[in-house]
């Protein structure tokens, strides 16, 4: 269990191409203080608005999950979210100059190399973990997600297509970082031929294509590189889970099992569970563990190779 909070060691930028706009899109991540969270920026409009990235503010998951506030909304937030998430970052400042994250190569692995190229500092301020107490689960449509009490953080998902290069694909995942970046991070979406016409048909995914996808048609995969891993399919959509999780606000102790579930239905599990005081408990490290917190934020730097320099706050 990840004691302190973390935030990015310095400033990085990478340029990509809106999945929906099809348009270059510029992406900064920053430092941020303790307890910011990870908060979005649209340094493309006047007064460079924040949006904070949480639940409360998602407002759209139709196709991607959007998050937005006051009318200023940003696009396709759950490949980041998922990366800094996985791999253990508390505070961000996300800022981009368009409506939308850059999609990459489809998956989380860009901006994970991002990350590790800014280094990671810990943050003399302790972590707070949701532990869930009881068993929540919403169901629609034949789809179903699930959280109950568990001492890790792990998901169990299923996903079934009647399509025979994806089928029915099962995966448990006990979240570690480097586990997530072995296993998880590299798998791309994915979308079918047809879909991606209609969407084009709406001035939609402009910019998806073969470089940042993993598509097929009515019998299989079109990509000439074929798939990153055998399940990539369903390897994604814990990629896409454990985005959508990191709305939360903090780090979850349960498991999660989810059938055929996406963006919307992860979004009202959590905030299902958000709104029953009943079924979590928020745990802090004990006293004894949070005694010279600075002295032992510099223990733990030394010991995973963290930056030791305090990180400085890009959001105020």
């Amino acid at each position: 269990m990840q004691l302190f909070q973390r935030t990015l060691n310095r400033t990085v930028t990478c340029t990509g191409i809106g999945l929906h706009s099809g348009k270059r899109v510029n992406l900064s991540l920053r430092p941020a203080d303790p307890d910011t969270g990870l908060v979005f920026k649209r340094s493309d409009l006047p007064g460079a608005p924040l949006i904070p990235g949480d639940v409360h503010h998602v407002v759209d998951t139709r196709f991607s999950t959007t998050v937005g506030q006051a009318g200023v909304t940003i696009s396709t937030v759950e490949h980041l979210l998922s990366a800094l998430a996985g791999l253990g970052v508390d505070n961000a400042l996300v800022e981009v100059d368009a409506p939308e994250v850059p999609i990459m190569d489809g998956s989380s692995a860009p901006f994970v190399f991002l990350i590790k190229s800014a280094g990671l500092t810990a943050q003399a301020r302790p972590r707070q973990f949701y532990r869930v107490k009881r068993k929540v689960e919403i169901s629609e449509d034949g789809k179903q997600v699930s959280v109950a009490p568990a001492d890790e953080l792990s998901i169990d998902f299923t996903i079934e297509f009647d399509h025979p290069a994806i089928r029915r694909q099962s995966l448990g995942f006990d979240w570690s970082e480097r586990d997530y970046a072995r296993e998880i991070s590299r798998a791309r979406t994915f979308g079918f031929l047809s879909d991606m016409r209609r969407l084009h048909e709406q001035n939609l995914g402009l910019g998806g294509s073969l470089d940042n996808a993993v598509v097929v048609d009515k019998y299989r995969v079109l990509n000439d590189d074929g798939l990153r891993f055998p399940d990539e399919f369903v390897r994604h959509k814990v990629l896409d889970f454990l985005g959508d999780l990191a709305l939360v606000g903090r780090p979850i102790l349960g498991r999660f099992e989810a059938y055929k579930s996406g963006h919307d239905l992860n979004n009202k599990l959590f905030k299902k569970l958000l709104a029953d005081p009943q079924a979590w408990q928020l745990v802090t490290p004990s006293l004894e563990q949070a005694t010279g917190l600075e002295q032992a934020a510099s223990l733990e730097q030394a010991a995973t190779g963290l930056a030791p320099q305090a990180a400085q706050s890009a959001v105020a």
